[in-house]
């Protein structure tokens, strides 16, 4: 780990580095550039079929909560055989379909279809700034400390040193993306997206995770500096327009898809798109070598283009963090990002959709 780190902050330290023409005179650099366009529609389907050996059941497939500039959540339909109804969390507005088994229920299923219009964001750094607004509970939500991103102790000690003498949010902003993208890194034998437990992350020096830990340990140092940032959890539904074939999914396979983004609240700019966990999966795992400046000409524009920007090949479930589920006497979720479901043995491993038995698949309609 100490090796790893060492070669990030290396990486990130621009006096040692080649020029990006240097790189650019070897290998051309490769195009990443989302701008914000037309709409795109998708229609997103998951299905479940839990197994009942264990007696009554209940399951909760996450709904796209998300209505933005970049994303309108549409209608949803749903099916089942058993008591199912659209239910929230009651506190960040996570939407859910909440579906009850009957224990010996032969074949259980439910099916969820929403249609969501996606489009890609970047923002203009260059634009005047102006004077948006947002509501005032948003704002102190997205600063609160949370069960796996706490604000204080090791977190603010590491966001204090990240920023330095940084004054002002975009320059604090800044800092802390180069700071996550230096020094965190994609672990591809992580479970899932990770767990998000960034106090962990920190004491132990393993930064080492996926999206939910990266973005994570990002909106934590953010919220630690008085920032406010959280995490837009959701699920990748097409490939990249620009060839990276780790930016996108398959459409008719989506059940390891899930991928969660970072936003923060810049005073002049209003939210503002980040993704330091993407840039990290590129370096590790676009091409066989582990890359490890993104200085890189396959790197370069994805760092640069992830830095107020997303593409639009990805859908929104919602912003919440410490779920509640309704109807569960169980804790509360870290986040709500993939089926869960769960009967009197205890919850089932939705990391593991093949035994738990659930599918998620797209199609993009056309007008």
């Amino acid at each position: 780990m100490t090796t790893r780190r060492h070669l990030l902050q290396a990486a990130a330290a621009a006096a040692v580095l080649p020029s990006p023409l240097a790189f650019a005179q070897e290998r051309p650099e490769r195009r990443f550039a989302p701008l914000p366009g037309d709409w795109r529609t998708f229609e997103l389907t998951t299905r479940i079929e839990p197994n009942l050996a264990q007696g009554a059941t209940q399951a909760w497939i996450p709904i796209p909560s998300v209505d933005t500039p970049w994303q309108r959540s549409l209608d949803s339909r749903w099916a089942s055989n058993g008591q199912a109804q659209r239910v929230a969390d009651g506190a960040d507005g996570a939407r859910m379909l909440h579906v009850q088994f009957a224990a010996g229920m032969d074949k259980p299923y439910a099916e969820l279809t929403t249609v969501v219009q996606t489009r890609s964001r970047a923002l203009d750094w260059s634009a005047r700034a102006g004077m948006p607004r947002e509501d005032a509970a948003t704002l102190a939500s997205a600063l609160r400390p949370t069960k796996l991103i706490p604000t204080d102790g090791i977190v603010r000690t590491t966001a204090q040193g990240a920023v330095g003498d940084a004054r002002g949010d975009e320059a604090k902003v800044r800092r802390l993306y180069d700071w996550v993208v230096a020094n965190a890194y994609r672990e591809p034998t992580t479970r899932g997206c990770g767990e998000g437990d960034i106090k962990t992350m920190l004491e132990t020096g393993n930064l080492g995770g996926k999206c939910a830990d990266i973005n994570a340990l990002f909106v934590g140092l953010c919220r630690a500096v008085g920032v406010p940032a959280r995490d837009v959890y959701g699920v990748r539904v097409a490939p990249s327009a620009f060839g990276y074939k780790e930016l996108g999914s398959n459409p008719a396979s989506l059940k390891s898809a899930q991928h969660c983004r970072a936003e923060v609240w810049l005073q002049a700019r209003g939210w503002v798109a980040m993704d330091p966990a993407d840039v990290a999966k590129v370096m590790r795992q676009e091409t066989p070598e582990w890359i490890k400046t993104v200085q890189h000409p396959l790197v370069a524009p994805v760092y640069r283009g992830l830095y107020g920007g997303w593409e639009g090949n990805w859908v929104a479930y919602n912003t919440a963090h410490d779920v509640r589920l309704p109807g569960s006497t169980r804790d509360p979720l870290g986040f709500l990002m993939y089926p869960i479901a769960e009967d009197q043995q205890g919850r089932f491993d939705s990391y593991a959709p093949d035994d738990f038995k659930y599918t998620i698949t797209a199609r993009e309609l056309r007008a």
